[in-house]
């Protein structure tokens, strides 16, 4: 009996091909080879179909589509979007306890001794939430959306660049009630994607950075991470209040939304566009 190649499994992997593929057998090569470009072409046909529906009437990626319903949710809520520098500095990673002598340290992409591309939004936002409130004297309620970059393990789900949606609040909550709000938060935003309640879980995790976090998983899958204060960072960047802040992953989320098993998909690419390969 003959089943697949790898080179053959791969192309119908690449073509969102069912797993299920790889335990087919066959009488002789002959029979496998007909079979695969069966597959192959009904694989191309579909994907080349749902290419042109995205340009055509969808007009936004799934990815696009995600971070928009995010920014939304959070609008309603009373959140106001920043933006804030792509590049930050040494000293700034170092207040998150992110030194050279810190592991997280080999994954930063430096730009030269003082300056690297930002691997997490937090940073400027606590710059950014401490400020609003010494102006304002009011709590504060902001989100930033944009790229982040890790030198990440090239597995199923990392990317060295990928899309961050951190929403924060600051001196909105009383001291003890973080976690309720943190959970409340977590929910909201799956109910604003039209995710069941019965699909997703809420787990407590012990994170390098942030301490104790509250983390959303689809299918095993971290898609989201929240995490609160005051915390022991906080007096490195000058903020006193409560706070509660979550970090959503948006091409992590998108790809355990769409029941994917590659982030890749779903990201910066022009390899891929929507889930879709684009070598049709």
């Amino acid at each position: 009996m003959e089943k697949f190649t790898v080179t053959q499994l791969e192309r119908l992997n690449e073509l969102n091909g069912d797993p299920n593929t790889a335990e087919m057998e066959f009488a002789d090569s002959v029979e496998r080879d007909q079979a695969f470009r069966k597959l192959e072409k009904e694989l191309v046909r579909r994907s080349r179909g749902a290419i042109r529906d995205l340009l055509s009437d969808r007009h936004m990626t799934k990815s696009a589509e995600v971070g928009q319903m995010l920014e939304q949710w959070l609008m309603d809520q009373g959140y106001t979007k920043v933006m804030t520098p792509t590049i930050i500095t040494k000293e700034m990673l170092a207040k998150m306890t992110i030194d050279e002598f810190h592991h997280l340290s080999e994954q930063v992409f430096w730009l030269d001794k003082k300056r690297c591309l930002r691997p997490m939004l937090a940073p400027n936002l606590y710059v950014v939430m401490r400020e609003l409130k010494r102006i304002t004297g009011e709590p504060v309620k902001i989100y930033e959306i944009g790229s982040c970059f890790r030198k990440e393990s090239q597995g199923a789900q990392h990317m060295n660049e990928f899309t961050m949606l951190n929403c924060v609040e600051l001196a909105a909550v009383k001291d003890g009630e973080q976690v309720d709000e943190l959970k409340r938060l977590a929910r909201e935003a799956m109910k604003a994607l039209g995710v069941p309640e019965d699909s997703y879980e809420l787990v407590v995790e012990e994170s390098t950075v942030y301490g104790s976090t509250v983390d959303i998983e689809i299918n095993g899958i971290e898609v989201a991470s929240g995490s609160y204060g005051p915390h022991f960072l906080d007096s490195q960047w000058g903020v006193f209040d409560t706070w509660v802040g979550i970090g959503f992953g948006i091409e992590r989320l998108t790809m355990a939304l769409s029941e994917s098993r590659t982030i890749k998909r779903y990201g910066r690419s022009i390899t891929f566009i929507d889930g879709q390969p684009l070598n049709i």
